[in-house]
């Protein structure tokens, strides 16, 4: 007699169609309720609408955020996100944190942002540190994405953050990329921002098909001409190093720079340990310590970055199209990124327009900065230079572009023209040339030095 296999196989048939539950993709939202979020810091509303959650501005809160109750380190999210007005801003909190004591006992949250700006400038998807130290990556440093998030419509957001490291798209377009040294884990959460007037309440942001991936993580790759920002001080990623970035400064010793005038790097003036290169203070002049020091090397186009801290009252510069052949009894001639302490130096009240200012272009062209893109002194700042092969040239700082101009036009030349820089001929258009770090005679610090060239 033959034995009844029927029921098994229904059995497994039913088990067979029953859904996988995959420990891979961990749900935020149920599309249903709330469950798993709680509201902290300001008096914003949430609540869900036609599977979303929708957050409303209210008139006179703080910044407002739902938060997850669980913590997360390494995940890939992605979910898509609508914001209607360009009056309002949003954000997706990552490896986040809250301070109940805050905000004079109103509670804060802090941490990295995914960044929702649908304002003039077009810094969505740049990375906001909440709370804490404001712009890390805006998107000045990547302005070919600046289109990429689309008002009034639902855009598709994807942000990385494994490792050290945080990345960013939209609409598929690459963002952001931070390498950080803080928050291994943390609490994800979906931002209404504050507002203050009449016509900023009730505005609307949506947040609807969120997915979690914890596990087997996979990074997408990043453009390699994409500029990443990187916190772990004198170090370059494998990422930046395939780009064709390489450091200038080890944080230890003194190889690849020597003295402006010498062929050996200064014996006195300068200590370069313990991760920092630093000028130590002396009579506050031109080359009254240990002089300026330059590359052993020469460049022509290239991107070049660094961090700088100053003293206070201090003044020092970052030159490049150093040639060395101009005879001068100060500083050695090239064109300069003023390093300054605007508020107590006098210099910053010379020159023509403020343009010996901070991130200026020394003597020549002031720098458009607004107050809050400048660290204070005795912190880190992040200066930048860009030099395309077509001589066009960039000034950033803190990420915020903050002047331009073309190596060799008439316009230039005619700045030139009525500047200090006018006794020498051709001045800053020689093809290429050192790289330099000024001895101005007062304590400053520089750190992550790196250099791509351009072609």
């Amino acid at each position: 007699m033959k034995k009844m296999l029927y029921p098994a196989i229904v059995l497994f048939t039913a088990a067979a169609l029953l859904p996988v539950k995959s420990h891979a993709q961990n749900p935020l939202f149920d599309g249903k309720t709330l469950n798993g979020w709680k509201r902290l810091a300001g008096t914003a509303d949430y609540k869900v609408e036609d599977g979303q959650i929708v957050g409303t501005t209210v008139l006179n809160s703080g910044n407002s955020f739902l938060v997850t109750e669980k913590e997360y380190g390494d995940f890939i999210l992605e979910l898509d996100a609508k914001i209607d007005s360009k009056l309002s801003n949003s954000g997706v909190q990552t490896r986040s944190h809250y301070d109940p004591a805050g905000n004079n006992g109103k509670g804060k949250v802090y941490g990295r942002q995914f960044e929702i700006d649908p304002s003039d400038r077009k810094w969505s998807g740049g990375i906001y540190d909440e709370g804490r130290r404001d712009w890390l990556y805006p998107l000045d440093l990547n302005a070919k994405a600046k289109d990429a998030f689309k008002v009034g419509e639902y855009n598709h957001i994807r942000i990385e953050c494994i490792g050290n490291e945080m990345k960013t798209w939209v609409n598929g377009i690459p963002t952001a990329d931070v390498v950080d040294t803080i928050d291994q884990k943390g609490f994800i959460a979906l931002q209404v921002h504050a507002v203050s007037e009449e016509k900023q309440a009730g505005k609307k942001v949506y947040f609807k098909n969120f997915k979690l991936q914890t596990t087997n993580l996979k990074s997408k790759p990043f453009p390699k001409d994409i500029y990443v920002v990187n916190l772990q001080p004198n170090s370059i990623t494998p990422a930046e190093q395939a780009a064709g970035w390489k450091v200038l400064y080890d944080g230890k010793t003194n190889i690849g720079w020597r003295s402006a005038t010498q062929k050996t790097f200064p014996a006195k003036g300068w200590e370069y340990a313990n991760g920092t290169m630093h000028v130590l203070p002396s009579a506050g002049q031109e080359e009254s310590g240990g002089g300026d020091i330059v590359t052993d090397g020469n460049y022509s186009a290239f991107d070049l970055s660094f961090e700088f801290k100053l003293t206070p009252g201090a003044n020092s510069g970052v030159k490049y199209f150093v040639t060395l052949s101009e005879v001068t009894k100060g500083s050695a001639i090239g064109l300069e990124y003023q390093v300054l302490d605007d508020k107590l130096h006098p210099d910053a009240k010379l020159g023509r327009d403020g343009d010996r200012t901070l991130a200026s272009l020394y003597d020549l062209i002031r720098a458009d900065k607004q107050p809050r893109f400048v660290h204070p002194i005795g912190a880190w700042n992040t200066g930048r230079i860009i030099v395309y092969p077509n001589n066009h040239v960039e000034h950033y700082l803190n990420g915020v572009k903050v002047l331009e101009y073309e190596r060799g036009s008439k316009e230039y030349r005619d700045l030139v023209a009525i500047s200090k820089y006018t006794i020498w001929k051709n001045f800053g258009e020689a093809p290429e040339g050192h790289l330099l770090l000024q001895d101005h005679g007062n304590e400053v610090f520089f750190r992550s030095i790196k250099v791509k060239n351009l072609k």
